[in-house]
């Protein structure tokens, strides 16, 4: 199995072996088939959930959210003209990409994101050698892609306040027109919580959502990330909605005892809302903090 690699805040990930399924919807309701989690515990996680948005209403964490710049796409953006080959696109995946010479230093330290409201925020700018390397980590055997030039220019990307059009790293690829996109400036730090996070498995079984893989802020659909062993049925993601926030709460189904192997496995689950996203923050109730653009997905060890 190939290994992939998605950017958030510069981690390596596993490959997409996750599988859709599992929705949740409403406010205060349960995802799907209420039957994998008895009353009590689900009664437990809501009022977790209620708690955490509580905290975040009208907090400095929320106002902090809202002024700052927060991605919630692939900082990476492959061509627009697309791969001209399998061969390609598996060295893409793999992050096999090497360049041809040095890249080159600039003086600019910082950028300019810009929203369609006109709302601005300037942000530190990486380098372009920095920003190579956050997509770029591999010189094995086999496919392989090659970096020839770059040149600071722009892209757009969705984030927390809508698109917003960001400086970006243009590379060079040889063989191709158009280039490959690295966002160049950082993400705002996340602000701290005004509440604690709970254990996993604490708080009704309560389990944390990873991350967001995908949302549209005029849809009623998120797609999430959510975590369970290998003795069970899956996870099920439930959702408590207000005017501010959207607190997701997830569990797993039909634990099993007995010997099981340690693993922990990722899959992509649909939550439907009540309402369209727009600019509400969306939490994680374990952590009771933003939930993150990322691409975790698959099985891994421990």
């Amino acid at each position: 199995m190939n290994t992939q690699a998605n950017r958030l805040v510069g981690l390596l990930l596993t490959p997409l072996l996750g599988a859709c399924f599992l929705a949740g919807c409403g406010d205060d309701r349960s995802a799907g088939d209420e039957g994998p989690t008895n009353s009590e515990s689900l009664k437990t996680q809501e009022k977790r959930a209620r708690e955490v948005a509580d905290a975040w209403h009208g907090s400095a964490a929320a106002a902090a959210w809202s002024r700052g710049y927060y991605p919630l796409a692939d900082t990476t953006q492959p061509p627009e003209s697309g791969w001209h080959s399998e061969a390609d696109k598996q060295a893409y995946e793999n992050r096999n990409i090497v360049r041809r010479g040095k890249l080159p230093t600039t003086a600019i330290t910082q950028g300019k994101v810009e929203w369609r409201s006109g709302s601005t925020l300037s942000r530190p700018l990486v380098a372009p050698n920095t920003a190579y390397q956050s997509f770029a980590h591999y010189n094995n055997a086999g496919p392989r892609l090659s970096v020839t030039g770059v040149k600071l220019g722009e892209t757009t990307i969705a984030t927390s306040r809508g698109t917003a059009t960001v400086p970006a790293w243009l590379f060079t690829l040889d063989g191709y027109d158009t280039p490959l996109k690295q966002v160049a400036v950082t993400p705002s730090k996340l602000p701290r919580s005004p509440i604690g996070r709970v254990e996993q498995g604490s708080t009704g079984g309560l389990w944390s959502v990873t991350g967001l893989s995908g949302r549209a802020v005029d849809s009623r659909v998120l797609t999430v990330r959510a975590g369970h062993g290998a003795c069970d049925d899956g996870p099920v993601v439930n959702v408590l909605e207000t005017d501010e926030s959207i607190v997701l709460y997830a569990s797993v189904a039909g634990e099993r005892s007995g010997a099981c192997s340690a693993q922990m496995i990722y899959q992509n689950v649909k939550v439907e809302l009540r309402q369209p996203l727009a600019d509400r923050v969306v939490l994680d109730a374990l952590t009771a903090r933003p939930v993150p653009y990322t691409e975790i997905s698959g099985v891994i060890p421990g």
